[in-house]
């Protein structure tokens, strides 16, 4: 090694924000988007309860079960007309 560092690339602090990510098979939608990532833990925690409690409705649509996750992403990631979606809301189409 030739002593240099080697940088990874990360956002900075005014283009970071913390998406909570809906997952129904292939498809993937951003959900809600926080500034911190306490807050997207919280929102996808209550995004999984909306879904347990829903579970057996969901099943017997046979409707897929959403799952949702946390992700960095910069705000210029965000598709141009984006909403937030309801906890469900990703199964409307």
């Amino acid at each position: 090694m030739s002593g240099e560092v080697v940088r990874f690339f990360r956002p900075g602090p005014d283009d970071t924000i913390w998406a909570v990510v809906a997952r129904v098979g292939k498809a993937s939608r951003v959900a809600e988007i926080y500034p911190s990532r306490a807050a997207a833990l919280a929102d996808r925690d209550w995004r999984e309860q909306q879904v347990r409690a829903y579970a057996a409705f969901l099943r017997s649509c046979r409707r897929p079960v959403p799952c949702y996750s946390v992700a960095p992403i910069r705000r210029a990631d965000l598709p141009r007309r984006w909403r937030p979606l309801p906890a469900l809301g990703f199964l409307q189409g």
